[in-house]
């Protein structure tokens, strides 16, 4: 690669030009993105230039498209006639269906692979961006390709690759219900009289996704639904079992099986991470 753009230069595409030049990369990294985040990300050296996107997409060899999901499907749509043949395009959205439906219907002269990694913050900005983001993270991509792959294994991150429709459903129970779940508990903690002045670490942790601002969440929410709402309906039925062997000694066996779960999770036990 020798011309990258970075479209969307905050926490994520910030994270991924840092990466790509701690790894290596030593092209030309462009950015397209608001004003104020271009000024962040050239102060800190994070691209060596602003351009318009559509300057940007004709520049380019690789694209990495770091934008809310909704405009990232806009953008895909708005491409394709600017890129030169055989340019690689990514994204790093938190859904995949509707990004990878677009570029299925509007890319044509560039390569698409859709893309999602797995880490972030609470807080947002080019001004949180880290070139260690994305290490021992996994890394989705829907698709293979030679090149991205191996910018993938060279910034530390672990690559996984699904369908968007995998991918989706997947993250439906690992991300968008985590999320769900701490809003729920935030919101009711808060409806408790005084229950915040008892609050330990457990309630401080199982909130902190609370902290998210509901702009990141709204396209995440909106494309995802259907897969949401059955992780729901799975989650509440859970629920509604521990519920009924609150008095029961079969509870214990639901804690020994969560542990295992958890254990298995973290790697620990002798279990590897799914």
């Amino acid at each position: 690669m020798n011309t990258a753009a970075i479209v969307g230069v905050g926490l994520i595409g910030g994270s991924f030009a840092l990466a790509l030049r701690k790894a290596g990369f030593t092209g030309r990294m462009v950015g397209v993105s608001s004003p104020a985040a271009i000024r962040a990300a050239l102060e800190r050296g994070v691209i060596d230039e602003e351009l318009p996107l559509e300057e940007a997409a004709a520049s380019a060899d690789f694209l990495y498209l770091a934008r809310p999901v909704e405009r990232i499907v806009e953008t895909i749509r708005a491409i394709d006639q600017y890129v030169r043949p055989g340019t690689l395009i990514t994204d790093a959205g938190s859904t995949k269906l509707a990004i990878v439906e677009a570029a299925r219907q509007s890319i044509r002269r560039g390569r698409f692979i859709g893309g999602h990694p797995m880490a972030g913050k609470e807080t947002r900005g080019v001004e949180q961006a880290e070139a260690d983001l994305f290490q021992n993270r996994p890394y989705v991509l829907t698709g293979q390709d030679v090149v991205l792959e191996d910018w993938i294994e060279r910034i530390g991150a672990r690559l996984v690759v699904l369908t968007a429709e995998q991918h989706d459903r997947l993250v439906a129970v690992t991300s968008h219900l985590p999320q769900l779940i701490s809003t729920a508990l935030a919101l009711l903690i808060a409806e408790e009289p005084d229950a915040a002045r008892v609050a330990g670490p457990a309630a401080l942790e199982f909130t902190r996704l609370a902290l998210s601002p509901y702009e990141i969440w709204r396209d995440i929410l909106s494309t995802n639904a259907e897969s949401i709402d059955a992780a729901l309906g799975v989650f509440i039925s859970r629920l509604e079992s521990l519920r009924s062997k609150l008095r029961s000694a079969a509870l214990e066996e639901e804690f020994e099986q969560a542990k295992r779960a958890a254990q298995a999770l973290r790697g620990l036990g002798g279990h590897q991470p799914v």
